[in-house]
Parts: structure tokens; sequence; C-alpha cells
């Protein structure tokens, strides 16, 4: 059994003395484990950093094996998202995001080109966080959590909403909010209207997709958000503070 494909590496960890454990995301195959001997290694460790785009191989005897997996690299997006911290700690968030919610070997063509999206960005985008926002929210309805932004849930507006139901996942609009205000998640501009955001929309971005990524995506698994995510929300919760 093989395949070979465009990947992004999600995530790689030590294995044994000089191999690692590494995950990459395909168009076709998915979130998809297998095993890089010397990835660990001084010479390779570099190709398997998060956020590269690398060109990859899998071979295993059966189908449900673990396997091992090589590649070559196509554009050094790590590299690239470390000469910025808050670049940096975007793609890291949006790689364990999809290393941790989507279900492995499932493929998600729709999620995957929003992620090669991001990470080819990197430098030329203007809001990374509002990308990876969006990214989460398009997550979510791929995994069949979706938000329904499309109007209000209460008076059936389509202008000024402002809110989200932090338990339907339904838009509210600012003028039918009353007496549900304080128990409602802001819902950001951007995110209905387009644009770049500024840090305050994007705090309010990220808690929005948190909720329902921590609820659904990952509370399903019995699995905690990645600390990477939680550490970007913090990042961007001080800076819209500031």
């Amino acid at each position: 059994m093989e395949w070979e494909g465009p990947a992004v590496v999600l995530d790689a960890r030590p294995y044994n003395e000089s191999d690692a454990l590494v995950t990459v995301m395909t168009e076709a195959q998915g979130p998809h484990r297998g095993l890089a001997r010397g990835g660990a290694s001084r010479k390779h460790a570099a190709l398997w950093q998060r956020g590269n785009l690398v060109q990859a191989r899998w071979v295993a005897r059966l189908s449900d094996q673990l396997g091992s997996i090589t590649a070559e690299l196509v554009h050094a997006g790590a590299a690239l998202a470390m000469e910025d911290a808050l670049t940096l700690a975007v793609v890291s968030a949006a790689c364990m995001v999809a290393e941790g919610a989507v279900p492995e070997r499932e493929p998600h063509p729709i999620l995957f080109g929003g992620l090669v999206g991001l990470i080819d960005g990197l430098g030329a985008d203007p809001a990374p966080v509002a990308t990876l926002v969006r990214w989460e929210a398009a997550l979510l309805a791929e995994l069949g959590y979706g938000l329904d932004l499309r109007q209000c849930a209460i008076s059936g507006a389509t202008e000024g909403l402002r809110y989200v139901s932090p338990r339907t996942g339904r838009a509210v609009s600012e003028a039918a909010a009353g007496v549900w205000l304080q128990r409602l998640l802001p819902l950001p501009g951007f995110l209905v209207h387009g644009g770049a955001g500024n840090a305050a929309e994007w705090h309010e971005g990220l808690r929005l997709t948190g909720h329902f990524l921590a609820r659904d995506a990952f509370g399903h698994q019995h699995r905690d958000l990645p600390a990477a995510r939680i550490m970007l929300a913090d990042r961007i919760a001080s800076l819209a503070s500031s």
C-alpha cells in the first residue's frame, strides 16, 4: 500500500533516537501518520516542521499499518513563519487544530486547500488571524458543527448581526439580543462582511470559534483545545487590550 502527493506537515514528534512520528495532511488522505526514518536528526528535522508544504510519500505493507513516510520540501512555510512571532503562533495553532480535530485518514479537500492557502499567503496576508478564524469556521462546518450566520435566530433580520448563540451557533442581531446579551458570544464583523478586522475583532473571532471547537470538535473526543491554539488566543487577547 502506498500513496504520494502534496501535503502540509501538521506535527512531528521524536520516536526512538533519531526517528520521528510525523502527521501530514493531504487532499486525498486527510491527516495521515507515518514514521520518518531519521526525521528527528539534525539533517532532517527542519523538513518536518509544522507548516511546511512537502511532496510526501507513504508506504506500508498493509493499509492499517503506521507505515513509513518520506518527503521533499516544496515550500518552507515554517521558516517564513519564524520571522514573525504572531505568524508562527497562527501556523502552529492551525496545524494543531487540524491534527486534533479532523479524523485521521478522512479527506477534507476544502480544509486542506484553506490550510495551504493560509500558509502560502504568509508575509502577504495583512490579517492571518482573521484568515485562521475563517478557516476554523469552515472546519466546524465540514465536521457538521457549522455556524449559521445568515440571519438573526430571533427576528429573522439579515442586518445588524452582532452576536452568536453559544448553544445553537446561530446569529443574533444587536436589536434582538435583549435580555440574552450577556449570554451571547460577540460576532466579529469580518466573519459577516469580510475584511481584515482588528485585534479586538480577532479576539472575538478566536473566542467564537474556540468555544465551538472546544465543545464540539474536541469535546466530543474528550480532548482539550491544543496548547498552541490557547496560547494564540491569549496573545491576541493581550494585543486587543493594549
